[in-house]
């Protein structure tokens, strides 16, 4: 069975303080959680009823256990999630400090982590073909033997997906932590970039990708350089998607902001779930727009991932058009 969406880079433990507003200095309760964009991604996709899978490694650990199992329980398929000897799992604490104060801070990533181990040889690149989405990330570009898996399995997916309804989509992640220059990761999206047909970045992530500009140059520069659609999300003002022949600006979905990390995630799941239906730009936009601001809306990432049954409730609530769900189709509980 193909995959609806299959994603590809980072994993980790996500281990969150319960105190909302606390420093870490001062955080007495954690918990842990299911991280990593990518699988985040896989996780809100499956949330909203597609079958979804993650390529990724972790340490040979109790963490990389907890790992698989998380990923099961989430109804993500986990058999290409391989063990590396040798390498302890990564774990990522955040402070949670709401409106806009959500730093990170990142162990056994340096001077490398598992997920970047992922190799060309070991990709099924059947499974990578045949997906309906294929999801990487800036991160996975940033070292090797990851970078060259990652140009690997892009240059297996078929040149026309538009026309078999398939998306290669590229998440302009760039961290500045995991990379020598900005200069470096913009020569290295240049690569990825031809076998890209979705591009989705912030305007900090798509001046590394494309160079400073307004949004609309952000945009017309990836879609020069060979995107079928850019995505740029726009902060307070939304999010804008555009293409050859369509430009659309969905406003934000107003919420009470408890940790905003895990908000693009949810974006990004509910943006593969609407491109997969087939929806009209603007109805894919508000929906995933209103599943990012849910997550937002909670403490945990993977968690937290909405269903379709509360995001159209959320559209509803704020006078957004609201999808049509056919009844027994992609939804899950």
């Amino acid at each position: 069975m193909a995959h609806d969406v299959l994603t590809m880079g980072r994993i980790s433990v996500d281990v969150y303080p319960q105190e909302i507003g606390v420093g870490l200095v001062d955080v007495a309760t954690f918990r842990k959680y299911l991280g990593g964009s990518p699988s985040n991604v896989a996780v809100a996709a499956a949330r909203h009823g597609r079958h979804s899978a993650v390529i990724s490694r972790t340490g040979q650990d109790p963490f990389g256990e907890y790992l698989h199992r998380e990923l099961r329980k989430f109804g993500v398929d986990d058999t290409m999630v391989s063990a590396v000897h040798g390498l302890q799992t990564p774990v990522t604490f955040c402070a949670i400090q709401p409106p806009d104060d959500f730093p990170l801070y990142f162990y056994g990533r340096f001077p490398t982590a598992p997920d970047l181990q992922i190799t060309a040889g070991e990709l099924d690149l059947e499974a990578i073909r045949g997906a309906g989405i294929f999801w990487s990330t800036v991160t996975g570009l940033c070292q090797e033997p990851s970078r060259s898996a990652q140009l690997a399995a892009h240059a297996a997916r078929p040149r026309d997906t538009l026309l078999s309804g398939q998306h290669t989509v590229l998440d302009l992640d760039y961290r500045p932590m995991f990379w020598p220059t900005e200069e470096e990761a913009r020569d290295q999206i240049a690569r990825i970039l031809p076998y890209v047909t979705v591009a989705v970045g912030n305007t900090t992530e798509c001046a590394v990708a494309v160079g400073k500009g307004t949004p609309d140059e952000q945009a017309d520069r990836l879609l020069e350089a060979g995107v079928h659609l850019a995505i740029v999300k726009l902060g307070a003002d939304g999010v804008m998607a555009k293409s050859s022949s369509e430009r659309v600006v969905s406003a934000p979905v107003p919420v009470e902001t408890v940790n905003g990390l895990g908000a693009g995630d949810s974006f990004g799941g509910a943006l593969c779930h609407g491109l997969l239906a087939g929806w009209p730009l603007a109805v894919v936009l508000d929906y995933a727009n209103a599943a990012g601001a849910l997550v937002a809306s909670r403490i945990s990432c993977a968690d937290a991932m909405p269903t379709p049954a509360e995001v159209t409730e959320l559209l509803s609530e704020r006078g957004r058009m609201v999808p049509e769900l056919k009844e027994g189709s992609h939804e899950r509980s």
